[in-house]
């Protein structure tokens, strides 16, 4: 039995309607359809928490490696863009499977432990603090840059890279999720080959010289995990490479994103910014439902492996699965009240935005530090944020990340802001 087709219209995700409110066609799909193919491209979009979570615990049936995406063709319809895959480094953390991408978790692992999050603390202070208050003295507006250049500074920091660099990291961190946003013309399409050429290019450079200076400190930058992981044998200088591209995208786009909803639930919600103003404590429990409601990437893929059945539909090898992490987290049969910002939740970390299981996101902790002192920074220095009446919102034209381009503010600043 195929999986009923989830549109008359096959286009649906890729319109600026659903780029701007997903949330009403994956409710529909949660309803209809929880397992539902899009027109002949072999790719099924899966709605519900629970099929998700039966997905994640069958590697067997679907791998986390990614051959290929959606994308729109030139006639606007669905389609599958083929990705090369003669060389399998390109699989690395939340693309690979066991035993490898436990190979590769191992490398990189010890410079998540929980002390050198801790240490970030205080940078991640300074940086936040300095870009809010650069923001409010220039006239607050567009907030996307503080959103945008925390997260980078970050990855900077973890990977061992210059400071001064951080404004080509802010760049280089919206490769990736750019390249599957669907939507790409080839003019974009061509700026962003040159663009991941030239960030290839670069941390090829620091792998090298990590590797010829190599430090075996707890607190070492990450590109000497990752230089001593190639010289250990452990990994190809490929995967080492790839895998510091791919924390660009994961550390640096999907926090920015997390920042930028953050900032504009505390514009639209005056009641929310009063309570955390008042109770900073609530702070972590506004991140997460933040994190919730407005996940940073709507889905990822999954390949299917052999001949199987999900939901009771047939799936054949070749085929993919969307797992729509943004659509889980709203699901009833999971969550109370799924559709509103709730600080009172008794488990407020109960959503999947940061993945389940093996490929449970390994830098969540860092993206959570980040969000919390953003948000306190921003309300400390502001006595009140708002929309801009003249301007509106404006999301990247991408079907899987939720992130952000444009977020025009206003603000009145504190009067007596901290030191």
């Amino acid at each position: 039995m195929r999986a009923p087709l989830y549109s008359s219209n096959p286009s649906e995700l890729f319109e600026p309607a659903t780029i701007v409110d997903p949330q009403r066609l994956y409710a529909r799909l949660r309803l209809e359809a929880p397992l539902a193919r899009i027109a002949e491209t072999g790719v099924h979009l899966v709605a519900t928490w629970d099929l998700i979570e039966e997905a994640l615990s069958r590697e067997a049936d679907f791998s986390a490696r990614l051959n290929g995406v959606l994308m729109r063709d030139a006639s606007g319809g669905p389609a599958i863009f083929e990705l090369p895959m003669e060389n399998d480094e390109i699989d690395v953390l939340a693309t690979a499977d066991e035993p490898r991408h436990g190979v590769h978790r191992a490398v990189v692992q010890p410079r998540f432990a929980g002390a050198l999050v801790t240490a970030l603390e205080e940078p991640v202070r300074v940086w936040a603090r300095a870009a809010v208050r650069e923001w409010l003295a220039g006239g607050a507006g567009d907030f996307v840059p503080v959103a945008e250049i925390v997260p980078a500074r970050v990855v900077g920091e973890v990977l061992g890279l210059p400071e001064g660099d951080v404004s080509r990291f802010r760049t280089w961190a919206m490769i990736g999720g750019d390249l599957l946003a669907g939507n790409l013309n080839e003019t974009r399409l061509v700026r962003l080959a040159g663009e991941a050429v030239k960030m290839a290019e670069y941390l090829g450079a620091h792998l090298d010289r990590a590797g010829d200076d190599l430090r075996h400190d707890p607190d070492a930058p990450l590109m000497h995990f990752l230089a001593a992981g190639v010289k250990e044998g452990r990994i190809s200088r490929g995967a080492a490479l790839v895998i510091a591209t791919t924390l660009f995208s994961a550390g640096g786009e999907s926090t920015a994103a997390l920042i930028g909803n953050m900032a504009r639930c505390l514009a639209e919600r005056p009641d929310v910014a009063h309570t955390l103003r008042g109770r900073r404590e609530l702070i972590p429990r506004f991140v997460e439902e933040i994190a919730r409601l407005e996940a940073p990437f709507n889905f990822h893929y999954r390949l299917v492996q052999r001949d199987c059945e999900l939901a009771g539909f047939e799936l054949h090898p070749g085929d993919r699965l969307m797992l729509l992490w943004a659509s889980a987290n709203r699901d009833i049969a999971r969550v109370d009240d799924p559709d509103e910002l709730r600080l009172d939740r008794k488990h407020p970390k109960n959503h999947i935005t940061f993945g389940r299981g093996v490929h449970f996101c390994i830098g969540a902790p860092i993206a959570r530090l980040e969000a919390r002192i953003v948000c306190e920074e921003l309300l400390d220095a502001t006595h009140s944020i708002a929309r801009r009446p003249d301007a509106e919102p404006v999301y990247a034209n991408s079907i899987m990340v939720r992130r952000l381009e444009h977020l025009p503010l206003r603000a009145q600043p504190a009067t007596n802001v901290p030191a």
